[in-house]
């Protein structure tokens, strides 16, 4: 079959070469993709409706070349809706919205397994409406290390009386997400991220490192505050990792955690496991929560003399960041 159409969300979505191999490992093709999206529409429209998303597309399938596109390409169908977005050198891009499950097929056919997403809806761009906890496993340390965090995370979120949500990123590491009233801009939430991790860092530190520096961060997980940096994108819930097998980042149950096979949740698998157990982020959206409490962190962090910590080399220099030269460097200079 060289083409097939598939009507979702009142559109027309043409699907080129549906019979094409895109995950070799577990034998699913472009055309399984294509159902998988449509079997969990509900529940990835439900986190990521409405919000921009950055292309890589991987004219092959996974293991393949692959590319990413910040613009939405010429031709796209009267239908597909675009926005403005903002790099951080100021650079501007009509970038895809997740208006529905159709703008994600529409993005299929063009070789996209799964989307990177902005923290923020098209609606109110001043406002970022998710805190991002990334939870990444550094050389020396796996899901199981991340597992051990990612309950610390739920501890202190709930000390502070915020309600964070779990998804495995896909591959080694996990995500919590915490959904925001839309209060405060991605700079401030980054600050929160940052205060996080440090609590973190000092209540787990042979577990958990905030240290930016990769020679400074040694077998532990890596709580990764930049990641909630103004115009960063973060790959979505729902959508299929580029792995040949074909695992999905998934949204969890807390009481699940513990014995949750990351590998086993599988563009195969993840529909059924929907169907029966529900979305474990179903509430999120109509629960958001205050930044305050990470934010009073914050404010006690810098009143005992912490600096900002460093920012991506893509991000312009902030007032009260210190050097962006690794230590090893410095000590070499000095």
């Amino acid at each position: 079959m060289s083409s097939m159409s598939i009507e979702a969300a009142g559109h027309r979505v043409q699907i080129s070469n549906p019979d094409r191999i895109y995950f070799p490992s577990l034998g699913a093709t472009k055309g399984d993709l294509v159902e998988y999206y449509l079997s969990v529409g509900d529940a990835l429209v439900h986190t990521a409706g409405g919000r921009p998303a950055l292309l890589e597309r991987f004219p092959e399938g996974a293991g393949g070349r692959s590319f990413f596109q910040k613009r939405v390409p010429p031709g796209a169908p009267e239908w597909v809706r675009t926005a403005s977005v903002s790099t951080p050198n100021g650079t501007r891009s009509n970038a895809l919205v997740v208006a529905d499950i159709a703008h994600v097929l529409w993005a299929v056919n063009l070789g996209c397994l799964g989307l990177h997403l902005w923290p923020l809806r098209v609606d109110d761009p001043a406002h970022a409406d998710e805190l991002r906890i990334d939870l990444d496993p550094q050389p020396g340390t796996g899901f199981d290390d991340a597992r051990q965090v990612a309950r610390h995370t739920r501890a202190l979120l709930d000390e502070l009386g915020i309600a964070g949500y779990p998804k495995t990123t896909g591959r080694r590491g996990i995500h919590v997400y915490v959904r925001l009233q839309p209060r405060w801009d991605s700079t401030t939430v980054r600050a929160a991220a940052v205060a996080l991790a440090r609590e973190l860092e000092r209540r787990h530190p042979h577990l958990v490192t905030a240290r930016w520096w990769k020679e400074e961060r040694g077998r532990r997980v890596f709580v990764d505050f930049n990641q909630n940096a103004p115009h960063k994108t973060v790959f979505g819930a729902w959508f299929v990792r580029p792995r040949t097998t074909g695992q999905v980042s998934t949204p969890l149950y807390w009481d699940e955690l513990d014995d949750v096979d990351p590998e086993a949740l599988t563009l195969s698998t993840v529909p059924d496991r929907l169907l029966r157990g529900g979305d474990p982020w179903a509430a999120m959206a109509s629960h958001p929560q205050s930044l305050d409490p990470l934010l009073e962190l914050a404010a006690g962090d810098r009143a005992r003399g912490l600096p900002d910590a460093p920012w991506p080399p893509e991000y312009p220099k902030a007032p009260d960041e210190p050097t962006r030269t690794p230590p090893s460097r410095a000590r070499k200079r000095r």
